[in-house]
């Protein structure tokens, strides 16, 4: 049980960040942001020499961090509107995550830089010889394409300096729960749209002649699937130390491992509904983009997809007391976060190598570069505030919840 007095209006000291806490993550913060530099130096030199390699693995790897915060946003939304123990306990976990955003915007530069090398639309000469891509044109062009990002990112900022502003002054004075359940409504709608969109434009407009209805459905749902595993690895390692190990409960962690269990079905779904219409239709215009996945040694990387991002941690998340340990769910998480980076190596790279599986050094370190950077400034902003939200008015239920 906790003991931290509640309903003491001076009780931001009992959930604010400990000096061993604060040293705990000062250790994993100044290493992830030395490594993430010396990788993103080695990489710029790699680009040199090797182009279209740095693009291509700095577009999936931004794909895979930008989903984290997206997905830590979209969650934070979900929570205001439905409540529960779950979001009160990883909240600020998730709104730290959501602070990252103006990074993203940043270093969303170099994929802008790289538009020529990265689309086939960005060369008149391509479009000009191919009827689809002529159609596409007056959506799929270079100004357009940098607007829309414009926009994505306008909207973005705006609703997570929103969620943050009120769920600051909600700490200081309270009663600031309907304004942020009024603003997460319109924020999901849009948060769906917008995530549909760029996904398009960022990943699907890969392809030539590739659409799919589904596509916008499954970054929404791998967003979320990501974004909730990391919080649970994050609160997993915080609950190592005051004051964290006294709020959090088996029951809490088992109530997160059931929302992971939810999204990775719900992903496995939207993965499958797309490869069954497209296949049982026959399609002969989208059926070219799952060839060089499963008609080459690209098959092994969709074998790997199925095995270890769906049918093993599913079964592993039926089990209640496994979900209830907090070390045993955290490392099937990890294995989930693993194979989200997995999927999205396997939705950009076949594209561009069409025979065959292909690996590049640059695969690994410009992503993991960019990882430490946004892992030490995710770090940064979790020490910022009090680890949980302070006059939230179901926070004594949720500390207790399970009892």
């Amino acid at each position: 049980m906790s003991t931290v007095p509640i309903n003491d209006p001076g009780m931001n000291g009992g959930f604010s960040v400990t000096p061993e806490l604060a040293h705990d993550l000062r250790r994993w913060q100044t290493p992830a942001l030395f490594t993430g530099i010396v990788l993103l130096a080695a990489s710029i030199v790699g680009a040199f020499f090797r182009p279209d390699d740095f693009f291509r693995s700095y577009l999936f790897g931004y794909l895979f961090w930008i989903g984290l915060a997206l997905g830590s946003m979209a969650i934070v939304m979900t929570q205001y509107l439905t409540g529960g123990a779950w979001g009160v306990v990883t909240r600020r976990t998730f709104e730290s995550a959501t602070r990252t955003l103006p990074l993203l915007a940043l270093l969303f530069i170099p994929i802008a830089i790289g538009i020529p090398r990265l689309y086939h639309w960005a060369h008149p000469n391509l479009v000009q010889a191919d009827d689809i891509l002529r159609h596409r044109s007056s959506y799929m062009n270079i100004p357009w394409f940098i607007a829309r990002a414009v926009v994505y990112f306008v909207i973005w900022l705006i609703f997570a300096y929103w969620l943050d502003r009120w769920s600051r002054e909600e700490d200081e004075v309270g009663n600031r729960q309907q304004r942020l359940a009024r603003l997460s409504a319109p924020g999901l709608i849009l948060y769906v749209f917008t995530v549909t969109f760029s996904s398009v434009d960022w990943a699907e407009s890969l392809a030539d002649h590739w659409f799919s209805t589904m596509w916008g459905f499954l970054f929404v749902a791998g967003q979320g699937l990501a974004a909730m595993c990391f919080g649970i690895v994050v609160i997993a390692l915080l609950s190592r130390r005051k004051p964290m190990a006294q709020a959090l409960r088996p029951s809490h962690f088992h109530d997160l491992g059931k929302l992971v269990l939810m999204f990775l079905m719900l992903w496995a779904y939207f993965q499958f509904s797309q490869l069954l219409i497209v296949w049982s239709g026959n399609l002969s215009n989208e059926i070219p983009w799952y060839m060089p996945r499963f008609a080459t040694t690209w098959h092994g990387v969709g074998a790997a997809l199925i095995y270890v991002q769906f049918i093993i941690p599913f079964l592993l998340l039926l089990s209640k007391p496994l979900k209830r340990n907090r070390w045993t769910l955290s490392v099937i998480v990890l294995a989930l976060l693993a194979m989200r980076f997995v999927d999205l190596f396997w939705i950009v790279m076949p594209q561009f190598h069409l025979k065959g599986f292909s690996v590049s050094w640059l695969n690994f370190s410009v992503p993991l570069a960019l990882g430490g950077i946004w892992i030490a400034t995710f770090l940064w902003q979790l020490q910022k505030r009090p680890l949980l939200p302070l006059r939230d008015p179901s926070l004594e239920q949720a500390l207790h919840h399970g009892e």
